[in-house]
């Protein structure tokens, strides 16, 4: 990233521009932010080029072709607006850096990492090639890779396939050593110049090198037309696949599809046996081949603290100055800076924060009948499915709290379109009262939106159940589903807790760098603890030394990986499992040692029982959480102190993140009235919807509809008996 010029916009449609994130001949992208506060890349095409009518023909080709392209593994288009004077495109913003960056600064990546990377970016040229449209500038620079996978960037010459070409006679577009041979002959480039070139970026994942050499680019064009290319230093697993897709003939490649079936089938990676690749060379396989799930995603060594890096700095941008025409924000809006931290004295409603909760007498309805004084306002009822006399129910208080100041606040907002009701059904904690209690909301025609469950998991059979009834389901608390991407009707508001192993990575990459780590895998928990442990040693810290050690059922392994923690000389210890009694175990363990290095877990092995059952060893450790202190925050300032108005206490754990539920539920509402039936449409307008809350701005990718967990994760030092509000991972 570099700073913004005197010469560059601050503004470039409804984005505020933050620093710029490359410049070429053509235009600039700059890193930009919406008004929600997500961050955007912006390509910004300069004017004498826009004012050609055959380039501003070809960019708006490509506006069209990449909101049309939509898939896990390709960035997708915020919004864009092809007819003003410098035509620009929003993406989402991709903090992670290129595979040329990558494999430039670190080598060629493991044989695992390629395979999980080809599968990858041929679904994404899947995706392309169903639209009818053609890439044409697969390489390594158009590939960055984030922690969940690669992602396919730039349609800036994505065309359809038999659409004329727009450049000067004898002018090749794409980047020699990655272009198939047609590109540079009279042929006309199509999908299978796409797999060439994925051949060629695979071929260079592997080796890290391209496969026709370097140098100018009239040379390797020659070579990749005339001479075979150069394998050497492919694992042999690997080069019949690579071998097929460099074919000189197009009709001799396999299609995309069958490329990302092979890699994701996986195989022996030394045999060198063709018999892997299904398809022979010469013969187009054109067949379709049942879908297979790609390999993990193995990402290379120090990616997630490089992520780490990348996101701080750029959520530690300025805010930009206000445009000169800035409107007042509405009245009952609530500011929030792009880190949801900053900003001291949030004023939730003009009139400041007295007025915003002058109107806190609503009720709970159970026949979700219009509150009083709404006479001439619709009325839309959001439910609450929570445990309020079992053993959950402080969780359940506070989600029942959290909401009724949420409804308070839209209610007594002056231009609010609708009115907001709450009803509220008490699962007890038990599983078919849960059950009978989704039902009973499910009955009620006025309920638009259910918040809950507010137990630590959302069991499947529950999720079925809302989903059946076509009741949207936006869950706070629960754990769902673990990465698993949202279903139709469940919006999931917070990064699972096998995500969270970010927040540890982070914390021991930037804020307490750690050079030799323990990290301690409690197969007890094999769901949990063993994501923590799979994420953790697939990205450690960039140049830790990893020592692993398992702990059994029972408690006579903690004292070894205390004796381990000390004679290994570690000065970190990671503690991967969600037990809270285990996690006590461990502290104390470590305690009987004198160990004094950096502590850190994540999850629910932050619960009473640790802290109760460690007592003094607790001090000093570190847990990644999913959830905010609202009283930490000078964001939620006002909403705390109406809290400890309207109940008397500070707000609990989950009361902030269940009062932006409302927020955003309220806001996908109103959009989804103005296109008919709110509850038939509110379960897909949610994660298209943006929401600007008082503890993080709720956002989610469009392709997965999973939340955008960047700035959701926060760390927790143990300190006193308590936990302290440390603040988001990537800011401590």
């Amino acid at each position: 990233m570099r700073p913004l010029t005197s010469e560059d916009p601050r503004t470039v449609g409804p984005y505020r521009t933050l620093a710029r994130l490359g410049a070429g001949g053509m235009g600039v992208v700059y890193l930009a932010r919406s008004a929600g506060g997500a961050l955007a890349a912006v390509k910004v095409i300069r004017a004498e080029y826009a004012a050609d009518p055959g380039f501003r023909a070809r960019f708006r080709r490509e506006a069209e072709a990449a909101a049309r392209v939509t898939g896990p593994w390709l960035v997708p288009v915020l919004g864009t607006e092809t007819e003003a004077r410098e035509p620009w495109l929003a993406t989402a913003f991709v903090p992670g850096p290129s595979l040329g960056e990558v494999v430039g600064t670190g080598g060629a990546l493991p044989t695992a990492t390629v395979r999980a990377l080809g599968s990858r970016l041929a679904e994404a040229l899947v995706a392309v090639h169903d639209a009818g449209l053609v890439h044409r500038d697969v390489k390594p620079g158009n590939v960055l890779l984030a922690l969940d996978g690669p992602r396919l960037i730039d349609f800036g010459i994505a065309r359809h396939e038999n659409a004329p070409a727009l450049t000067a006679t004898g002018a090749v577009i794409g980047t020699p050593g990655f272009l198939a041979p047609e590109h540079a002959s009279a042929g006309t480039p199509g999908p299978p110049s796409d797999v060439f070139s994925l051949g060629c970026v695979l071929a260079y994942a592997a080796t890290g090198r391209g496969p026709f050499g370097s140098g100018g680019g009239a040379g390797v064009l020659f070579r990749t037309i005339h001479e075979k290319a150069d394998l050497t230093g492919v694992p042999p697993g690997l080069v019949p696949l690579i071998t097929a897709c460099l074919a000189k003939e197009p009709a001799d490649r396999p299609a995309a599809s069958r490329v990302r079936e092979t890699l994701a089938a996986g195989g022996d990676e030394d045999s060198g046996d063709p018999r892997e690749y299904p398809g022979r060379p010469g013969v187009p396989d054109q067949r379709e081949s049942p879908r297979t799930a790609p390999a993990p995603w193995r990402m290379p060594a120090g990616l997630p603290a490089l992520i780490a890096d990348r996101s701080a700095a750029a959520l530690a941008l300025p805010d930009p100055e206000p445009p000169p025409a800035a409107s007042a924000p509405a009245a009952g809006s609530s500011h929030r800076s792009r880190r949801g931290l900053l900003t001291a004295g949030a004023v939730l409603l003009a009139g400041g924060p007295t007025a915003a909760w002058l109107a806190l007498r609503e009720r709970d309805t159970r026949a979700g009948g219009p509150p009083a004084g709404s006479a001439g306002t619709s009325v839309h009822t959001i439910g609450l499915h929570a445990d309020l006399t079992g053993p959950g129910r402080a969780t359940g208080l506070a989600h029942q709290r959290g909401m009724r100041l949420a409804v308070a606040d839209h209610n007594a907002r002056e231009d609010k379109a609708f009115r907001l009701a709450l009803r509220t059904e008490d699962d007890a904690g038990d599983p078919a009262k849960a059950l009978r209690a989704a039902d009973r909301l499910a009955a009620d025609p006025t309920v638009v939106a259910v918040v809950g469950p507010t137990g630590h998991e959302l069991r499947e059979e529950l999720g079925a159940r809302y989903g059946a009834a076509r009741l949207a389901l936006v869950v706070v608390a629960a754990n769902s589903s673990t990465d698993e991407p949202t279903l139709l009707h469940r919006c999931v508001t917070r990064p699972a807790d096998p995500r969270l192993v970010i927040g540890i990575i982070g914390y021991l990459a930037r804020t307490r760098p750690a050079q030799r780590i323990l990290l301690v895998e409690d197969t007890v928990d094999t769901g949990l603890g063993g994501h923590l442990g799979r994420g953790f040693r697939s990205a450690p810290p960039s140049s830790a030394t990893i020592m692993n050690q398992r702990l059994a059922r029972g408690g006579a392994g903690f004292a070894a990986a205390a004796r381990k923690a000390v004679t290994g000389r570690a000065d970190a210890v990671v503690f991967a499992g969600g037990g809270a009694s285990r996690a006590a175990l461990l502290a104390t363990a470590l305690a009987d040692e004198d160990f004094t290095g950096t502590r850190v877990g994540a999850g629910p092995a932050l619960g009473p029982a640790f802290l109760r059952e460690a007592g003094e060893a607790a001090e000093g450790w570190v847990f990644a959480e999913a959830y905010a202190d609202p009283a930490a925050l000078p964001s939620a300032r006002a909403f705390t102190a109406a809290h400890r108005r309207r109940f008397g206490v500070p707000p609990a754990t989950w009361a902030a993140e269940a009062y932006d539920a409302v927020g955003l539920i309220a806001r996908a509402t109103g959009t989804t009235r103005a296109s008919g039936e709110v509850r038939r449409g509110i379960g897909q307008r949610l994660v298209r919807t943006e929401h600007r809350g008082i503890v993080r701005t709720l956002a989610f990718h469009a392709t997965t509809r999973a939340v955008r967990y960047e700035d959701g994760i926060y760390l927790y030092r143990i300190e006193n008996s308590r936990p302290r509000f440390l603040g988001p991972y990537g800011e401590v």
